[in-house]
């Protein structure tokens, strides 16, 4: 307690017999009801002995003699005349919010106000978003829908801001520039518009609905719209591993190809701007670099590629560009959950065979399969794997010499 609380606030905040009636009060002064507006309080589980004090000081000798009371309980719950009790105890309205923040030990916050400032942000909030996105109303009313919470107000805000100048500025390119630069310029930051970020998201709804195309979905045709729209994405950044890929074209990308001498990293760059003309020799695709690295050493000479794990832009634009030139396809990849669903993706998407993915891979493996749960199953495993998984319950990975032999081809060594 400080000195500025009166004794009489100080005493009545002590009382522990008191404490539920203080506390329904500060409910009541939270919802936005005005201390001089309280007549009465309803108060659950009232003590006997605070319902005692309460009585004590408000039942008058006549209301005692008539057998009535100012305090009514039923049910446990207990109506307080909260005013009248105020004046016989010498405590003014103006005291109340103080009275209550001693006694339950939080400040009253009125949370009415803050509703109705929440929705005048709000109302201000979606003021700016329609003009700020004026370019791109149906992604305005998509964004109004999602809702946002108080203290995302400014978030969204800027982000409407981002987008609106990213789309301002589009309308204005003569030459391709990159979106890291495209983000640095309208937002400050190169990663604002990043592909994996929801404002990165909202830039490709916005461009589509500006091109009056539909949004894409598959990592590379996400970045043709925008190559499209003269924003360049990550051409850079990512390659995907080719090694003993013979290409038949006259172009750089063919050329180097055709000088080998070890996995060929080939850019999106690449294959966007310089697109080789591959030849027709069946192709395996691998998840990891491992397997390369394994067919090096084994002096394998059938042609491989690399994706690295889940599929990029890089690795479909390389796909699909292999389908274009009659390319066979394979896909082998890890035996775990990821692994299945990236073999799914590009048997559906590019009709690859499946290949080191199968019950007999995982039989051979065994107890020496690795130390890795499995984990739940994707959906589409073959009743057949999935059984030969139930009984170990391990991942079986590329790294794994049943799986090697396998797709390279390796003679197994005799045993000794």
């Amino acid at each position: 307690m400080t000195d500025a609380v009166p004794e009489v606030v100080r005493v009545l905040a002590e009382d522990a017999d008191l404490v539920p009636l203080w506390q329904a009060v500060h409910r009541r002064l939270c919802a936005g009801d005005a201390p001089d507006r309280l007549a009465t309080v309803k108060v659950d589980g009232m003590s006997s002995a605070g319902i005692a004090v309460l009585r004590g000081l408000l039942d008058t000798t006549t209301r005692r003699t008539r057998g009535s009371s100012a305090v009514q309980s039923v049910g446990g719950v207990t109506r307080v005349p909260l005013r009248e009790f105020l004046t016989t105890v010498g405590v003014a309205a103006a005291q109340l919010q103080l009275l209550v923040e001693v006694a339950v030990g939080r400040a009253v916050v009125n949370r009415a106000h803050e509703r109705a400032a929440g929705t005048t942000a709000r109302r201000a909030l979606w003021a700016t978003v329609e003009t700020n996105l004026a370019a791109v109303p149906s992604l305005a009313r998509r964004i109004r829908a999602a809702g946002v919470s108080e203290p995302d107000i400014p978030l969204i805000e800027a982000q409407s801001e981002q987008l609106g100048a990213a789309l301002a500025r589009i309308a204005t390119l003569r030459a391709p520039v990159s979106l890291a630069k495209l983000a640095h310029d309208c937002a400050g930051t190169p990663h604002a518009f990043d592909l994996g970020t929801l404002t990165g998201r909202r830039l490709v709804e916005a461009i589509a609905e500006v091109r009056a195309e539909a949004v894409p979905e598959r990592p590379d045709a996400v970045r043709a719209m925008l190559a499209r729209a003269r924003v360049l994405a990550d051409r850079l950044s990512t390659s995907v591993l080719l090694l003993n890929v013979w290409a038949t074209g006259p172009g750089v990308v063919d050329q180097r190809l055709r000088l080998g001498g070890g996995p060929v990293p080939v850019t999106l760059y690449d294959l966007t701007v310089n697109p080789p003309i591959l030849g027709s020799a069946p192709l395996l695709v691998v998840e990891n670099p491992s397997v390369l690295e394994a067919a090096m050493a084994a002096g394998h000479t059938a042609p491989l590629a690399c994706t690295s794990g889940h599929l990029g832009a890089v690795d479909h634009t390389f796909l699909q560009r292999a389908v274009e030139c009659g390319v066979p396809l394979s896909y082998a990849g890890d035996i775990d959950r990821d692994g299945l669903i990236i073999a799914r993706q590009v048997h559906q998407f590019y009709g690859a065979a499946i290949m080191g993915m199968d019950a007999d891979i995982v039989r051979r493996a065994g107890r020496h399969a690795s130390v890795t749960p499995l984990g739940p199953l994707p959906d589409g495993v073959s009743p057949g794997l999935a059984s030969a998984l139930a009984v170990t319950r391990r991942a079986v990975f590329q790294e794994n010499d049943v799986v090697l032999d396998r797709l390279l081809a390796r003679k197994q060594p005799k045993q000794q």
